[in-house]
């Protein structure tokens, strides 16, 4: 039975778990599954064990909240010794003198970061490969892992680790998480301080993704350098809207995702909560403001990256998107409008419950080599995603099923500002539920 990182950071911090030997099992298990799944661009297998090695020899041990633990790193963020690729041939192979902010929190707490996790050229995708390699879903490895958190995702949900860090713009964390069967949280906005937040024009947030409630506020304590949001609490009764319309389209969602949330607003309704069927007045302005910064906000940051050699789906993803950026497009208004819509919504609902996705992901191929068109229809899943990310509120997706494809299904719950704790209390006792 693989341990979670609560289990592990525990063993580590009281003596009677190796660090370096639970290190070398979670290598063992990538060494046995990743050439199936294609979770890691980079495997630190050397590194890995002599950090590991650091962290039995270190005097606050006992005092380390991620003891031992390994985790994969998403490929984007800066690695001693490593050079974040963010899926692309294009950018430079610079290795980094020294840890970033985010894998310097996680050193600090005594993780141990044995991988790098594969993403989609500048994580502007739904779904996850490179040249080198296609990240699929681990339960259902025809189908992908979901994106730009895929490689992150299907880490965890193949227990390779017990933990993995992934971003999230539009979605890329609570879609793979969803798709691959395992809980992701994306935190609101600022929750955790970073210098790149400003990516996609201000939507990115670092969050956790993990097989459990208790490892997801974990590691989003250590992120956020907040130990308060390590506790998972039981939830008091709470108000709870539920809706299954896709934002703005209205587009149809398979019958297995809305019964999903069906069963597990029954499930939170038996547990005491209100429940009640209710959808925010989303508007126009949620499709005009995230479809901008879908747009706008990968041109920005290909201006890094060398422009011929970027995929062609990319190249077409980027022109699109330096005209949004002149026309003036990426516009505060549509994003005022909607912030004040949700504001108005939590006033009478704790937490809003919906389908993490609205669509099944797309079958395991080389999208990367595909154009730009062909790789559009993925986008429509994101449709219960994308609109929390311009909001700044934070929001998880929860195992709740399988479709009969053998993909999990994932639900979203939704919390204002500040309700982190309420959504990991809500995901800590639907496990318990499910456990029954």
């Amino acid at each position: 039975m693989i341990r979670t990182a609560d289990e592990v950071a525990a063993g580590v911090r009281a003596g009677t778990l190796d660090p370096v030997r639970i290190t070398e099992e979670a290598l063992e298990r990538i060494s046995a599954r990743d050439d199936t799944i294609g979770a890691f661009r980079r495997v630190r297998a050397l590194e890995a064990l002599a950090e590991a090695r650091a962290i039995g020899a270190r005097p606050d041990r006992a005092d380390l909240p991620l003891a031992g633990v390994p985790i994969a790193v998403k490929d984007v963020v800066a690695v001693s010794g490593e050079f974040a690729e963010w899926g692309s041939r294009a950018g430079s192979r610079q290795v980094a003198g020294a840890d970033g902010e985010i894998v310097a929190r996680l050193r600090a707490a005594g993780a141990v970061v044995v991988g790098l996790s594969r993403v989609p050229e500048l994580c502007s995708w739904p779904s996850t490969d490179t040249a080198e390699g296609i990240s699929r879903n681990p339960a259902a490895p025809e189908y992908v892992a979901g994106g730009s958190s895929g490689g992150s995702a299907a880490a965890v949900a193949a227990g390779m680790v017990p933990l993995a860090h992934g971003t999230d713009a539009l979605g890329s964390i609570r879609g793979p998480a969803a798709i691959c069967g395992v809980l992701g949280i994306m935190p609101g906005a600022g929750v955790v301080p970073a210098s790149d937040s400003g990516l996609f024009c201000g939507l990115y947030r670092h969050g956790a993704l993990a097989t459990t409630a208790a490892d997801a506020a974990l590691l989003l304590a250590v992120l956020a350098q907040r130990p308060d949001l390590g506790r998972v609490t039981e939830p008091g009764p709470l108000r709870v809207a539920v809706s299954t319309r896709v934002p703005v389209t209205g587009a149809s969602v398979p019958k297995a995702m809305t019964a999903a949330v069906t069963q597990v607003a029954k499930q939170l309704r038996d547990a005491g909560h209100s429940i009640t069927a209710a959808t925010p007045r989303y508007g126009t302005a949620v499709l005009t403001g995230a479809a901008a910064r879908w747009f706008a906000g990968p041109a920005e940051h290909a201006a890094e990256f060398a422009p011929s050699r970027l995929q062609p789906r990319t190249r077409t993803h980027v022109r699109i998107g330096r005209f949004v950026s002149r026309a003036g497009l990426v516009r505060e208004g549509p994003r005022r409008e909607w912030i004040s819509r949700a504001g108005e919504f939590f006033a009478d609902h704790d937490v809003l419950l919906t389908p993490a996705q609205a669509a099944l992901p797309a079958k395991a191929q080389l999208w990367s080599r595909k154009s730009w068109l062909a790789n559009l229809p993925q986008a429509r899943a994101s449709g219960f995603l994308t609109p929390w990310n311009l909001a700044g509120y934070p929001a998880l997706s929860v195992p709740a099923g399988r479709h009969p494809s053998g993909v999990p299904i994932g639900v979203q719950l939704v919390a204002p500002p500040g309700g982190e704790p309420r959504l990991l209390a809500l995901a800590g006792q639907l496990e318990k539920l499910r456990a029954r």
